[in-house]
Protein backbone atom coordinates (compact mmCIF):
# COMPACT_ATOMS: atom_id res chain seq x y z
CA UNK A 1 0.00 0.00 0.00
CA UNK A 2 2.91 2.32 0.73
CA UNK A 3 4.17 1.94 -2.84
CA UNK A 4 0.83 3.16 -4.16
CA UNK A 5 1.08 6.39 -2.16
CA UNK A 6 4.73 6.88 -3.17
CA UNK A 7 3.72 6.49 -6.81
CA UNK A 8 0.81 8.90 -6.37
CA UNK A 9 2.94 11.54 -4.65
CA UNK A 10 5.70 11.21 -7.25
CA UNK A 11 3.16 11.74 -10.03
CA UNK A 12 1.81 14.83 -8.26
CA UNK A 13 5.27 16.42 -8.06
CA UNK A 14 5.97 18.05 -11.40
CA UNK A 15 9.58 18.78 -12.19
CA UNK A 16 9.57 22.48 -13.04
CA UNK A 17 11.87 23.73 -15.74
CA UNK A 18 14.36 26.40 -14.67
CA UNK A 19 12.76 29.84 -14.71
CA UNK A 20 9.24 28.46 -15.18
CA UNK A 21 7.99 28.84 -11.58
CA UNK A 22 6.15 31.95 -10.40
CA UNK A 23 8.73 32.68 -7.70
CA UNK A 24 8.09 33.28 -4.02
CA UNK A 25 5.93 36.37 -4.39
CA UNK A 26 3.94 34.89 -7.27
CA UNK A 27 3.43 31.63 -5.37
CA UNK A 28 2.30 33.54 -2.27
CA UNK A 29 -0.22 35.46 -4.38
CA UNK A 30 -1.50 32.21 -5.90
CA UNK A 31 -1.91 30.60 -2.47
CA UNK A 32 -3.79 33.63 -1.12
CA UNK A 33 -6.08 33.62 -4.17
CA UNK A 34 -6.68 29.88 -3.72
CA UNK A 35 -7.60 30.32 -0.06
CA UNK A 36 -9.74 33.34 -0.99
CA UNK A 37 -11.66 31.29 -3.54
CA UNK A 38 -12.41 28.68 -0.89
CA UNK A 39 -13.49 31.35 1.60
CA UNK A 40 -15.75 32.89 -1.04
CA UNK A 41 -17.65 29.58 -1.31
CA UNK A 42 -18.52 29.86 2.38
CA UNK A 43 -19.30 33.59 2.38
CA UNK A 44 -21.66 33.31 -0.60
CA UNK A 45 -23.59 30.51 1.13
CA UNK A 46 -24.36 32.42 4.36
CA UNK A 47 -27.58 34.21 3.25
CA UNK A 48 -29.10 31.02 1.82
CA UNK A 49 -28.04 29.05 4.91
CA UNK A 50 -29.69 31.59 7.22
CA UNK A 51 -32.93 31.39 5.23
CA UNK A 52 -32.95 27.58 4.95
CA UNK A 53 -32.34 27.10 8.68
CA UNK A 54 -34.91 29.70 9.73
CA UNK A 55 -32.43 32.20 11.20
CA UNK A 56 -33.66 34.91 8.84
CA UNK A 57 -36.64 35.70 6.69
CA UNK A 58 -40.39 35.28 6.97
CA UNK A 59 -41.84 31.74 7.09
CA UNK A 60 -44.55 30.75 4.66
CA UNK A 61 -45.46 28.74 1.59
CA UNK A 62 -43.98 29.09 -1.88
CA UNK A 63 -46.06 28.16 -4.90
CA UNK A 64 -44.10 28.06 -8.15
CA UNK A 65 -46.27 29.59 -10.85
CA UNK A 66 -44.08 29.39 -13.95
CA UNK A 67 -40.64 28.36 -15.15
CA UNK A 68 -39.25 29.76 -18.38
CA UNK A 69 -36.61 27.76 -20.24
CA UNK A 70 -33.65 30.04 -20.96
CA UNK A 71 -31.77 27.39 -22.93
CA UNK A 72 -28.61 25.40 -22.09
CA UNK A 73 -30.30 23.82 -19.05
CA UNK A 74 -31.08 27.16 -17.39
CA UNK A 75 -34.51 28.15 -16.06
CA UNK A 76 -36.07 31.29 -14.67
CA UNK A 77 -38.85 30.48 -12.22
CA UNK A 78 -41.43 32.80 -10.69
CA UNK A 79 -43.65 32.09 -7.74
CA UNK A 80 -46.03 33.39 -5.12
CA UNK A 81 -45.05 33.47 -1.46
CA UNK A 82 -47.81 33.44 1.15
CA UNK A 83 -46.62 34.37 4.67
CA UNK A 84 -47.73 32.20 7.60
CA UNK A 85 -48.67 35.24 9.68
CA UNK A 86 -51.23 36.42 7.16
CA UNK A 87 -51.00 39.27 4.77
CA UNK A 88 -50.98 39.40 1.03
CA UNK A 89 -49.10 37.06 -1.26
CA UNK A 90 -45.84 38.37 -2.69
CA UNK A 91 -44.47 37.71 -6.18
CA UNK A 92 -40.96 36.25 -5.84
CA UNK A 93 -38.19 34.55 -7.77
CA UNK A 94 -38.16 30.82 -7.13
CA UNK A 95 -35.21 28.46 -7.28
CA UNK A 96 -34.28 27.68 -10.91
CA UNK A 97 -34.49 23.95 -10.17
CA UNK A 98 -38.19 24.24 -9.25
CA UNK A 99 -41.02 23.08 -11.42
CA UNK A 100 -44.25 24.89 -12.20
CA UNK A 101 -46.89 23.85 -9.67
CA UNK A 102 -44.44 22.98 -6.87
CA UNK A 103 -45.68 23.94 -3.40
CA UNK A 104 -43.08 24.04 -0.61
CA UNK A 105 -42.38 25.42 2.82
CA UNK A 106 -40.04 28.37 2.35
CA UNK A 107 -38.72 31.57 3.84
CA UNK A 108 -38.96 34.97 2.22
CA UNK A 109 -35.63 36.80 2.01
CA UNK A 110 -35.53 40.10 3.94
CA UNK A 111 -35.27 41.92 0.60
CA UNK A 112 -38.62 40.36 -0.36
CA UNK A 113 -37.49 39.31 -3.83
CA UNK A 114 -36.90 35.57 -3.43
CA UNK A 115 -38.05 32.61 -1.39
CA UNK A 116 -35.76 29.77 -0.31
CA UNK A 117 -37.04 26.27 0.54
CA UNK A 118 -36.62 25.19 4.17
CA UNK A 119 -36.39 21.81 5.86
CA UNK A 120 -33.90 19.07 5.06
CA UNK A 121 -33.94 19.70 1.32
CA UNK A 122 -33.40 23.43 1.78
CA UNK A 123 -30.53 22.94 4.23
CA UNK A 124 -28.81 20.39 1.98
CA UNK A 125 -29.20 22.72 -0.99
CA UNK A 126 -27.74 25.59 1.06
CA UNK A 127 -24.75 23.42 1.98
CA UNK A 128 -23.78 22.82 -1.67
CA UNK A 129 -21.44 25.82 -1.83
CA UNK A 130 -19.70 25.12 1.51
CA UNK A 131 -19.08 21.53 0.39
CA UNK A 132 -17.63 22.93 -2.83
CA UNK A 133 -15.36 25.12 -0.68
CA UNK A 134 -14.14 21.99 1.12
CA UNK A 135 -13.27 20.47 -2.25
CA UNK A 136 -11.45 23.61 -3.34
CA UNK A 137 -9.21 23.52 -0.27
CA UNK A 138 -8.71 19.74 -0.24
CA UNK A 139 -5.20 19.69 -1.69
CA UNK A 140 -4.08 23.11 -0.46
CA UNK A 141 -2.09 21.56 2.44
CA UNK A 142 -0.18 19.33 0.01
CA UNK A 143 0.59 22.25 -2.30
CA UNK A 144 1.80 24.36 0.62
CA UNK A 145 4.11 21.55 1.75
CA UNK A 146 5.41 21.22 -1.79
CA UNK A 147 5.93 24.96 -2.28
CA UNK A 148 7.84 25.32 0.98
CA UNK A 149 9.91 22.22 0.22
CA UNK A 150 8.69 20.26 3.24
CA UNK A 151 8.96 16.56 2.46
CA UNK A 152 7.63 15.27 5.75
CA UNK A 153 3.85 14.97 5.85
CA UNK A 154 3.16 14.99 2.12
CA UNK A 155 1.70 11.47 2.20
CA UNK A 156 -0.71 12.50 4.94
CA UNK A 157 -1.62 15.61 2.97
CA UNK A 158 -2.45 13.47 -0.08
CA UNK A 159 -4.62 11.19 2.06
CA UNK A 160 -6.34 14.18 3.67
CA UNK A 161 -6.89 15.80 0.26
CA UNK A 162 -8.40 12.60 -1.13
CA UNK A 163 -10.78 12.21 1.83
CA UNK A 164 -11.83 15.87 1.68
CA UNK A 165 -12.42 15.62 -2.06
CA UNK A 166 -14.64 12.56 -1.56
CA UNK A 167 -16.59 14.30 1.23
CA UNK A 168 -16.96 17.37 -0.96
CA UNK A 169 -18.23 15.35 -3.89
CA UNK A 170 -20.82 13.55 -1.76
CA UNK A 171 -21.96 16.85 -0.20
CA UNK A 172 -22.26 18.69 -3.51
CA UNK A 173 -24.16 15.83 -5.16
CA UNK A 174 -26.50 15.52 -2.15
CA UNK A 175 -27.13 19.27 -2.21
CA UNK A 176 -27.86 19.26 -5.93
CA UNK A 177 -30.28 16.34 -5.59
CA UNK A 178 -31.98 17.99 -2.61
CA UNK A 179 -32.35 21.25 -4.53
CA UNK A 180 -34.04 19.50 -7.43
CA UNK A 181 -36.37 17.41 -5.21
Amino acid sequence: MSDAFDTLTSVLQPAPEPGRTPGRIGMAILMVLWAGLAALCFVVAVPGWKLATGAAGTPGTLTVLSCEDLGQGRHDCRGRFTPDGGGGAVAVDASPDSGAGDVRRARLAPEGDRAVPTGTAGVLAALTMPFLGVGVTAFLPYVLLYVFGVRRGRRGAVILGSVLTAVSLVGVVAGLFAASA
